[in-house]
Parts: structure tokens; sequence; C-alpha cells
């Protein structure tokens, strides 16, 4: 079986690690010749809990691919999806499946030009950071995935078997797991992203604004149809539309203080970033459902705003919400 990860960033260079590992070898892809060119020569080198480790890859810039693969795991940018989706279809088997990892709700999207029944979604459950060309830093010490069908699904459990060999996998409904994620991401990394503030110091003094975006996020989801939003074993949903939320938060991504939005980094290095496809793909779900996102709105706005010159990203700039 020939497996790809493709967009061997952070978090894709982290997946591709942890399979082989699992004794499952993949080609990691990226277009960056500076990452290829460090992982062909001294391998992947993993930063865990403070320790260096090094796992020999297979790596390859995407003129390098040949031949096709069974399973695609796609891990770039949002909005790049269509023109990856359209490069990868021909390297994509006939009975292949095409995982995106990324956040928010992709899979519609590519679903148009992949089919239905190929494509299938998963929830990374960890952080990670590029450090250097080869060497990625992970700010959690728990590799979790959660996966599920967009279409038919047939080849789902054989995914998760497959994934299995190097991670903890769960298997659920794909909405009730993309929105689980959407109720983080689309609070804490859009208000990152503004402020360059951690996901840490964003739970700890801007708890009630976070909460008003993730209260947001839940009733969407509602909307939408899902009963449960479960990370960690627990219902967020719920749980974070308790009276005592604000004093849960903290405790709640002491795993992920340290995590920083992959939306700043876009910001900083003068890049669009993924606001839309992330809160975003909220607020438009909310204008569907006739769900109001007063909050996940303006920050959207925000964000756009700091892209075009027009606010600065600082911590000040949350006063604007």
């Amino acid at each position: 079986m020939r497996i790809l990860v493709y967009g061997a960033g952070a978090m894709g260079t982290s997946l591709g690690v942890l399979l082989t590992r699992g004794g499952v070898p993949c080609d990691l892809v990226t277009r960056n010749a500076d990452h290829v060119g460090m992982l062909k020569g001294r391998g992947a080198v993993l930063i865990e809990s403070g320790k260096e480790t090094v796992t020999p890859v297979s790596a390859l810039l995407p003129q390098e691919m040949t031949g096709k693969y069974d399973v695609i795991f796609l891990s770039t940018r949002q909005r790049e999806n269509e023109a990856v989706a359209r490069f990868l279809l021909p390297f994509l088997a006939e009975d292949g499946a095409f995982v995106t990892v990324q956040n928010g709700l992709p899979e519609e999207g590519l679903a148009e030009i992949l089919g239905a029944d190929r494509v299938y979604g998963a929830a990374l459950g960890w952080g990670a950071e590029l450090v250097g060309a080869g060497k990625v830093s992970v700010t959690s010490e728990e590799y979790h995935l959660a996966l599920g069908a967009f279409g038919g699904g047939k080849r789902l459990q054989e995914i998760a078997e497959l994934l299995g060999r190097g991670l903890d996998v769960s298997v659920g409904d794909l909405k009730e797991i993309r929105y689980s994620k959407l109720v983080v991401n689309a609070a804490f990394s859009t208000l990152s992203a503004i402020s360059g503030l951690t996901f840490g110091e964003l739970a700890g003094k801007h708890r009630k604004l976070v909460l008003a975006l993730m209260r947001e996020t839940v009733a969407v989801a509602q909307g939408e149809g899902c009963k449960k939003l479960v990370q960690n074993g627990h219902d967020i949903g719920k749980l974070f539309k308790s009276p005592f939320a604000g004093l849960i938060l903290p405790f709640a991504m002491k795993k992920h203080r340290a995590i920083r939005s992959g939306m700043l980094k876009d910001l900083e290095a003068g890049r669009r970033c993924d606001v839309d496809f992330v809160a975003g793909a909220v607020v438009k779900a909310g204008e569907r459902l006739h769900v109001e996102t007063p909050k996940l709105s303006a920050a959207v706005a925000l964000v756009h705003d700091i892209e075009n010159g027009l606010a600065e990203l600082s911590p000040e700039s949350l006063k604007l919400l």
C-alpha cells in the first residue's frame, strides 16, 4: 500500500513520523526544498518533551512524485485546496482514499473534485511547530486522531486500522468531529491571530471573549444536528456552556497553553491566512442555518483588517471585539 502525506509542514511531518514509527512507510511531500533536503539527508527530527528523536523518512518535492497512492493525507492551507486537489487527483488510485487533516469544514469542496466516496476527514489532537528545516517541535505528548467519512466510508475501518499502528484513533460522525475541533480553533486560533497571544494566555486573560466565540460555534454545531462535541472524553458543548466554564477553561487548555495559531504565523510573514476556512466556515454555516454569530463575524472581519493593514496585530486589538 502506497501512502502520501501532502503538505509536510509541522503537522504533516509529525503525522508522517508517527506513521513511519508505527511501521507504515509513507512519502512526505512539500514545496519547501530546504525542509525536504534535511528530511532526506538527516531524517525528521521531532522534539517531544524537550528531547529530540530522529526518524528516517521518505521525502519528496511535488515534481518528484510518481505513480498512484492508495491513501493520501492532505495537510496544506485550505485556500489552496481546489488547485491542490486537482493536482493530486491523477496520483490517487481509482479506489484510493483522500483524508484531509485540515481544520474547518474542507470535505465538501474536496468531494466536488475527488468524489464524495473517496473523501474522509480527520482531526489531529496535537499541536506542532516547524522550528527549522527538518525539525518539528510537538506541543502535546498525546497523539490522538479522530476519523470520519464524508461519503460512503467503505474504507473507513481500514484507514483507522492503518493509523492505529502509530496513533490513538477514534472513529465517529465526521460533522461532530469537525465541530468538536472548531469549538476550540474558531475561538483560540482566530484570537491568537489577532493578538499574537498563546492559547494559554488567551484562556487566562481573555476567557470571557474566548467563551463567547466558543458558545457561538456550539450553537451552530447544534443547528447542524450535532448531538455531542467530544474532546478528551468530555462533551465540550455542554462543558463550555456551563456557568463554571470560565474556571474550567485554563485547566482544559493546559496541554495546549504554548500553542500559537498557524494563522498568526501567516500574518507575521505577510501572508493571507485561512480564517475564512476556520472561524469563517462557522459564520457561513450560521448564516445558512439562521444562527447568529456576531462575535465570530467581528473576529473574522478584524483578521481581514489586520491582513489589509487597517488594524494592528496586538493584544490591544482584542478590545475592538
